[in-house]
């Protein structure tokens, strides 16, 4: 049976209904670009939006003060043409230029961006995603011919070169009255981006139109929209199909089956994400306040470290990545060379099952007859959640579980919804679960995750923390890299941190997946990669992937206006595409991995 005939077989036998919905419209002789990918958008308000898919929509449609440059990732002009700073690192002055527009005619001004960070800074809501940019901020004013703006902060911040927050149009945001209500969905939706958001249909669709005034020039193509797919499977199939035209997140099988497959050609390139497996080691509030019902085993570091070193992380990126990934160290991945931590030598937390055993039996953590152990009466046994939408949890907790029970820690694998995984996550209420994050190449914002300060509030709100990790020394070295301009200096500091994480173990960074994506080159052709040569097309440190696709001379599609073709970037919901319109199983929620 080939590849095609088993993934529809598969599909079939899991027996998922679906639900149709209309397609949106199309207009005549329109060239469109069909993106897949599985992954949720949690918000649409550049605010609130942390998931790697929101923040992938989020870069579409609002450009950034600057940007991250196509070939080498460092920092390139966007809003901003240029940039000075004082001799003391205080204060930074941004130059607007004059002629940039709004999707609306209304000119982008330094007031656009002056009221964008000065709203994070008195709003706390609106600090929900990218809080961190601006917490050191003292005053942010915009002179008087809106040409530049003038930021000062509270001690020296090397990360303004590199501000990843959504420069929003004040005149629309200045009446929002509640901005963590306000969903920003009804198109079209006032950006600067290359994209404009037209139409959203909330688990179906998000459909974009070619921003014709955008100021680095209009896309060479008239629509992207997202669709939503549950599972990598449906994802390939239809590209193989020719139903979309550009797929990433492949699984190791489904990228491998499409060597050779005619009109497409595969990329695989270094990610920027990583995968972990957090360990529930004292979730609190940012006060303190302990939350949630972790195992309270998990607060001793001995236990944590003998996790640590009974999973084999070597076997699992062999086993369920199929040899598509690196082994894990810290939460900065080798795509990012200069602050990437190297594999310790010597490694203090090698794979060593004996010497976990060693420790746990001199911590007085005794086995009882069925060999789990157990102190003060209280077993060894953890929760460990895993997403259901994701082959790579389900498949990777076997190796956990394995690994575990060789040293007297038993293991219930609870593979739920995304949904419930991230409540679960959230409120603290987990042992262990699988989690992960895309980096960027300035490595402040990860490092923040784990600050003290990053814990969520009395309420449970405005967190962004996946590990409650809240050490002094740590913190101690964040504040010192975020504040230093020699490069070398701040990658020693920032080796250092990955190295205190590393060895405090609030969570096991098990390895930086290989990106594997795949296009149809009969009708598209030109995607920018990012870095050049080596990167990747999509989820990128910006838009370049989308941005510069090209159609390629005989195979660009075009709507026929019958409404049966759409660009489709897929999120979290298997499709059937037929020939009126397209079936979608109920999707799930997002999962932690899909964090930004």
């Amino acid at each position: 049976m080939g590849v095609w005939q088993r993934i529809v077989a598969a599909s079939a036998a899991a027996g998922l209904s679906v639900l149709p919905f209309g397609v949106p419209a199309q207009a005549q002789n329109e060239v469109v670009l069909r993106v897949a990918i599985t992954q949720q958008v949690d918000s649409l308000n550049p605010f609130l939006a942390t998931f790697q898919a929101s923040t992938e929509v989020g870069r579409l449609m609002y450009d950034f003060l600057t940007a991250y440059d196509q070939r080498d990732q460092t920092p390139v002009p966007a809003l901003a043409d240029r940039w000075s700073s004082s001799e003391d690192r205080l204060t930074w002055t941004f130059h607007v230029p004059e002629g940039r527009k709004w999707s609306d005619g209304q000119d982008i001004t330094a007031d656009d961006v002056a009221f964008t960070y000065d709203l994070m800074m008195r709003d706390t809501t609106a600090a929900t995603a990218n809080g961190s940019f601006t917490a050191d901020f003292e005053s942010v004013t915009a002179s008087a011919d809106g040409r530049e703006v003038v930021i000062r902060t509270k001690q020296p911040q090397a990360t303004m070169l590199a501000l990843d927050v959504p420069i929003v149009p004040e005149h629309v945001w200045s009446e929002v009255t509640d901005v963590g209500d306000y969903t920003n969905d009804q198109g079209p939706v006032v950006g600067s981006g290359p994209f404009v958001l037209t139409e959203h249909k909330p688990n179906e669709f998000i459909r974009f139109a070619a921003n014709k005034t955008y100021w680095r020039g209009a896309p060479k193509y008239d629509s992207l929209v997202f669709v939503y797919y549950k599972t990598t499977d449906a994802a390939a199939q239809a590209l193989a199909k020719g139903e979309v035209d550009l797929v990433n997140r492949l699984g190791p099988a489904q990228f491998d089956s499409l060597e050779g497959a005619e009109g497409v050609t595969r990329n695989k390139a270094n990610g920027r994400r990583f995968n972990e497996l957090v360990l529930n080691s004292g979730a609190a509030t940012n006060t303190g306040e302990p939350i949630g019902d972790g195992h309270p085993a998990l607060r001793d570091l001995v236990v944590r470290r003998a996790i640590a070193q009974a999973i084999d992380r070597d076997a699992i990126i062999a086993r369920v990545n199929n040899g598509y990934a690196q082994r894990g160290t810290g939460p900065i991945p080798p795509v990012f060379p200069a602050y990437h931590l190297p594999q310790p030598d010597p490694d203090p937390l090698p794979h060593d099952p004996a010497a976990a055993n060693a420790a746990l039996d001199a911590a007085g953590y005794a086995r009882g007859a069925d060999g789990t152990r157990a102190k003060d009466g209280r077993p060894l046994r953890l929760r460990l959640l895993g997403h259901a939408s994701r082959a790579y949890d389900e498949q990777a907790a076997e190796f956990v579980k394995g690994g575990l029970a060789a040293i007297g820690v038993a293991v219930d694998v609870q593979i739920v919804s995304d949904n419930q995984l991230n409540e679960s996550a959230t409120a603290g209420t987990f042992d262990l679960v699988f989690s992960g994050w895309g980096t960027n190449p300035d490595p402040d914002f990860i490092l923040s995750l784990h600050t003290c300060a990053q814990r969520p509030g009395a309420d449970g709100k405005g967190g962004t923390t996946d590990t409650f990790f809240c050490d002094p020394e740590y913190d101690a070295l964040h504040a010192r890299q975020r504040a230093e301009f020699d490069q070398a200096k701040r990658a020693d500091l920032v080796k250092q941190m990955q190295r205190r994480f590393y060895e405090q173990v609030p969570a096991v960074v098990l390895g930086y997946d290989n990106v594997l994506e795949a296009y149809r080159s009969d009708k598209f052709t030109g995607f920018p990669v990012q870095p050049d040569p080596g990167g990747v097309i999509m989820a990128q440190n910006g838009v370049w992937g989308y941005y510069g696709a090209t159609p390629a001379a005989a195979g660009a599609q075009r709507d026929t206006g019958n409404g049966t073709l759409v660009v489709i970037l897929i999120v979290g919901v298997a499709v059937v595409v037929v020939a009126g319109g397209v079936l979608l199983a109920r999707r799930r929620g997002a999962g932690a991995e899909d964090r930004e």
